[in-house]
Parts: structure tokens; sequence; C-alpha cells
């Protein structure tokens, strides 16, 4: 038996990815940009602008779209990841990161750029996943990715399915009567507030609902000089949940649904080097 909802909506896809240049005349080039739909995006870049592809890649094709990193809890994350790999100079988390080097292939500077990216606040403690498209195309990133990272091949999986809000599980029904007993904070047993956007476990048959604040003191515990959680353990079901995942679930069921692909067009950082 697992979770109730009025309704179900896709899992919303966060990208940012790495193309690299086929074109002899431009062999080696790359380009890092953000999709919400990864196959319809390598099309528009080797259609050209009139396709909807970006003015840098316009004309140099074609294009592979050779990895991707995924997994970001909103679109305004996905982009300002894309803007500190586009830029990691002009990025004070990236401060550490040496310049291109003397000879240094401008792909091998993106991956290593891309190496210290995973490691670095507040990318580390995201729920991120390191995808690649072009198996061929792998190399071992130095530093390597975080544990929770992990590494993925292939096309990313179909967009699945999940509840649009949170609630109890099947068993509990009886208790979506009680007005109190359905909005009380698992942890602290306070009122929650239609405002609160509470946070569920997304496992079948757990009943926790919390406040995130509540559930966030809980999994730093164990890490008290952190402010964001990375992970923890449901204090009902004792199953390992991740943090991020947790805040996109809660997302999902206070936001209308985003399409996104206007924010793939053309913006600012087009216009700005690489």
């Amino acid at each position: 038996m697992g979770p109730t909802g009025s309704e179900a909506r896709p899992e919303r896809f966060f990208g940012v990815y790495l193309l690299y240049c086929l074109n002899p005349r431009h062999r080696g080039r790359v380009y890092v940009g953000f999709t919400v739909n990864p196959a319809r995006r390598v099309l528009q870049h080797n259609g050209g602008r009139k396709k909807g592809g970006a003015w840098r890649t316009s004309g140099r094709g074609p294009w592979e779209m050779v990895l991707i990193v995924h997994g970001f809890p909103s679109a305004v994350a996905a982009l300002r990841f894309e803007w500190a790999w586009q830029h990691p100079q002009a990025s004070r988390r990236l401060s550490h990161v040496g310049p291109r080097l003397r000879g240094e292939a401008t792909f091998a500077f993106h991956l290593r750029v891309l190496a210290h990216m995973l490691r670095a606040p507040p990318w580390a403690r995201l729920p991120l996943t390191l995808r690649w498209l072009r198996q061929d195309f792998r190399q071992d990133l130095c530093p390597p990715p975080p544990p929770h990272v992990p590494l993925a091949f292939g096309p990313p999986p179909p967009r699945t399915q999940l509840p649009k809000r949170c609630a109890g599980p099947v068993v509990d029904r009886e208790r979506e009567k009680d007005p109190v007993a359905q909005s009380s904070c698992t942890l602290c047993a306070r009122t929650l507030e239609d405002e609160d956007s509470p946070l569920c476990c997304p496992h079948p048959g757990c009943p926790l609902k919390t406040h995130v604040i509540c559930l966030a003191e809980e999994f730093l515990q164990e890490e008290p000089g952190q402010l964001l959680p990375l992970e923890g353990q449901c204090p009902s079901c004792e199953n390992s949940l991740l943090w991020g995942d947790l805040i996109r679930l809660c997302r999902m069921g206070t936001e209308e649904e985003e399409d996104g692909s206007e924010l793939e067009e053309e913006h600012w950082t087009d216009m700005l080097d690489t």
C-alpha cells in the first residue's frame, strides 16, 4: 500500500549538460547549457538558432551531448550551477580552481572544473547524478564525486509519476477525518498550518509528516556544523532519505507544473564566454 493523492504528476527534470563539437573545423569545442529535455535540446543545438539552439553553437555542428548532471531541486539551482561551470573564475565558490592550463584541452578543463564543483558547497549537498551519455567520452573525475552522487550511463530514465500532494497511507484514512491528527507534526506535535508545506516520507506506508525545520534539525544532529542537511534516517520508518529528494517532492505538491522549456532558449549567459 502506497501513499494516496488526488493526482499524480511527472517528476520534473533539471539538468546541466556538456556538448562536444564533432565538426572537424571546430572539433574539441564544448558548450555548457541547461535543459529540461536532453533529447530535444541537442536537436535544437544541431538545428541552429532558428530551431531554438544557442548562438554559440549555431552553424558549428554536429554537437554531441556527452554528459549531463541532473537531480537539481529547481530550475534556479540548475541555472546557477550552469553559470558557475561556464565561468569558474568568476564564481567565489570555485576560487580554488586554477585557470585552464597551457596545453590543457577545453574538454579536460571543463571536466576538472566539474570535479571541483561536485565537491564544493552548495552543490556537494544536492542529490545529483553524473550521467555519461557517451561512454566513449568517459573520464574519471579528479577529485571523484561525493559518495552520494551516483555515476550513470545512457539517456535519463523516463519521467516518473509522483504523488501531487503529501498524504497519509491508505491504512490511515480514518485519521484523515480528524483534522488535528492530520495536521500535526510527527516530531514536535505542533499544528501544521496550510502554508507550512510539510515534508513527507516517500516510502510506502510511512506516516511521517513534519515541519521542514523539525526534520532538518533531526538530520543535522549528526552534522552540527552544517546548515543544510544532506541525508538522514526517517524517524518513523528508519529508511534512508536524501534531503534534496524530500524538498523536491514537497515543492511538487505546492507548485504548478512548469515546462521550463523557455529557460532553454538563449539566455543572458550565452552572451558571456565559457
